[in-house]
């Protein structure tokens, strides 16, 4: 078994062009985090101390629901988990995501985009998340990343 897997939230659309041309790269199947509940722009403003997204974060235990499941996650051998960093790490929707599944004998490989912060803690977090998965060491990409530079950490990831 070696079916490939790239699930990804994406406030913005930054995260979603990179997940696209990695599943491409790749030819891996493409799944969206959609929140049940979409964001708004006002919900994203990280300034506003009182903004969804503000006081989610601030909740260690926020776990907003998603809107679909993946139809059958123990098909995949290697799930890539992508999203933006908000407050130095995964959004609260990627905890929820990790939470949902039985991980066991996947490798879960994070990527997040950001204009500089790094990854931080979310690969940590994601393996106390998941238990069961083998969670590699996660990347930063920006938004201009090409599909050869995408699949060629992904291969050296695997």
């Amino acid at each position: 078994m070696n079916k490939m897997l790239v699930a990804y939230f994406s406030a913005s659309g930054v995260t979603k062009g990179v997940a696209e041309k990695l599943a491409s790269a790749i030819g891996a199947d493409l799944f969206e985090i959609v929140p049940e509940e979409p964001y708004t722009e006002e919900d994203l403003d990280w300034m506003d101390k009182s903004s969804r997204s503000t006081l989610e974060m601030s909740d260690k235990s926020s776990r907003p629901e998603i809107a679909s499941r993946v139809d059958d996650m123990s098909a995949y051998s290697h799930v890539f988990v992508g999203f933006p960093i908000w407050w130095y790490r995964e959004p609260s929707i990627i905890d929820t995501f990790m939470e949902s599944y039985n991980f066991e004998g996947i490798t879960v490989i994070p990527f997040c985009t950001s204009g500089g912060s790094g990854i931080g803690q979310s690969d940590d977090n994601m393996r106390a998340l998941a238990p069961a998965a083998k969670v590699a060491v996660g990347k930063r990409f920006s938004a201009n990343a090409s599909a050869k530079e995408l699949g060629d950490w992904a291969k050296g990831v695997m």
